[in-house]
């Protein structure tokens, strides 16, 4: 598919050239070439040709399609290709969609670049010769990996762009440039949507190697307080030094998440895990004191979880991802405590039950031991707890009571048949056959005066 994109945009570049203007790449896909990275986005920009010979040009070669004329934004059918012309922005109120665009073909590559957010993604690429066009120091800055804004004046005209400065830093190991520092520090980011900054939060999370840079970027900039209050309210928050040598709950996560982005292939639900490594002790917040000269955080689990529903709601609607994390972090401390009790079969097998993804909440429990300066984990717990899970999926796997099972044995379905059902999976959960579970719920049903039954045949 990038073949075919990449061969299109040769094929309009070409149509262009010939009528005296030039195409170029621009944006990151130019940064990640240069940085040996494959992007799946492929944005051109056309220079020196109206609008109209363009839309002339794209119809000889496809099926156009189009955001809108004021955008001067373009695309072509069956093909995955932006095409845009070179416009100047500037901003009508806070939103993210309160921007005058004013399309101009002949603005030049200059001005063109200028209102891009960061020096390295200001570089463009003529498309038929290879030619890099870096007005701003694009490329030195790139070689530096130093972030750095293009202008004083359009960049805090979008406050996504101090997010983008932290998710870039975060994926690529770029040093944010103080100058650029200093402005994010000025920016106000109460008017970006949620859901925005949602998604800077969840290519941080997915992409860096790092995610911590995220966090400590937006901290430098003094920039969490806006979207990410619960995470702020962990820096200074202290830790009994026996258990966590590395300092307080802020430095803890943020160790525990890049302990997370290590294991994050093998989770089965990537952006709830690494979530939950983020929420996991927002509890500790409110749960923190001195007992006996010790610091203790009893119940920040339990604790936890309304917070960490409260920073979802702020970025998602996601319900079952809501779910899935506030489920996680109200669990998480839970399976080492059972290894360390030595707790049975059973007891392992209700904790799994009770998890929206089991997989995920062992993998949870392993980063967050990891995210310890002295992690004592030498595999025995995992291994064992691994072990307890198989068993678990192995009674899972196994034929169970159904209200069918109930039905046929000659109930009729009514309020006793939750508690039936609930007893039969008790049942399943200590590892007793179908046959025994399904007599001792329909003993339990025959006990129940106000169960229905129907005759027998």
């Amino acid at each position: 598919m990038q073949d075919k994109n990449r061969e299109m945009a040769r094929r309009i570049a070409a149509e262009v050239a010939r009528q005296g203007g030039r195409v170029y790449y621009v944006g990151g896909l130019v940064r990640d070439r240069l940085l040996g990275r494959e992007s799946k986005d492929i944005d051109i920009e056309v220079h020196g040709v109206t609008p109209q010979a363009l839309c002339a040009i794209l119809d000889s070669l496809g099926e156009r399609t189009q955001m809108g004329a004021s955008f001067g934004v373009y695309g072509l059918r069956h093909y995955e290709l932006d095409i845009a012309m070179p416009r100047l922005e500037s901003a009508t109120g806070r939103g993210h969609k309160d921007f005058e665009i004013d399309t101009d073909p002949f603005l030049g590559v200059f001005k063109a670049a200028q209102r891009r957010d960061f020096t390295v993604n200001a570089m463009m690429e003529d498309v038929l010769t290879g030619e890099i066009v870096d007005s701003f120091g694009g490329l030195a800055d790139l070689k530096a990996g130093i972030l750095r804004h293009v202008s004083a004046q359009s960049f805090p005209e979008d406050p996504l762009r101090v997010l983008r400065a932290a998710q870039f830093a975060a994926r690529f190991g770029f040093t944010v440039a103080s100058e650029t520092v200093a402005l994010c520090r000025t920016m106000d980011l109460t008017a970006l949507a949620g859901e925005r900054v949602f998604g800077e939060l969840r290519k941080a999370l997915l992409k860096a190697p790092e995610p911590s840079v995220f966090f400590e970027t937006l901290r430098e900039m003094d920039q969490l307080h806006a979207f990410f209050p619960e995470v702020e309210a962990l820096i200074g928050v202290r830790q009994e030094p026996r258990f966590h040598p590395e300092g307080d709950v802020f430095t803890h996560t943020m160790l525990v998440l890049n302990a997370a982005a290590a294991l994050r292939e093998q989770a089965r639900e990537p952006l709830s895990f690494m979530l939950s490594a983020l929420c996991h002790d927002f509890g500790k917040v409110g749960t923190t004191s001195v007992i006996d000269g010790r610091i203790r955080s009893f119940g920040h689990e339990e604790a936890g979880v309304p917070l960490a529903e409260r920073f979802l709601a702020r970025l998602t609607s996601e319900a079952r991802l809501r779910r899935h994390v506030c489920g996680m972090v109200r669990l998480h401390m839970r399976p080492r405590a059972l290894y360390r009790q030595q707790a049975g079969e059973k007891a392992l097998c209700r904790l799994f039950d009770a998890s929206e993804c089991p997989e995920d909440l062992l993998l949870l429990s392993r980063a967050d031991c990891l995210g310890r300066a002295q992690c004592a984990d030498d595999g025995a717990a995992e291994q064992a707890l691994r072990a307890g899970l198989a068993r678990y999926r192995e009674l899972m796997a196994r034929p169970h009571v159904t209200g069918a099972d109930l039905v046929a044995a000659g109930f009729t379905p009514g309020p006793d048949f939750g508690e039936a059902l609930a007893l039969a999976h008790k049942l399943r959960l200590a590892g007793v056959t179908r046959e025994d579970a399904l007599r001792q719920t329909t003993a339990f049903l025959r006990r129940r005066p106000e169960a229905a039954r129907q005759p027998l045949p």
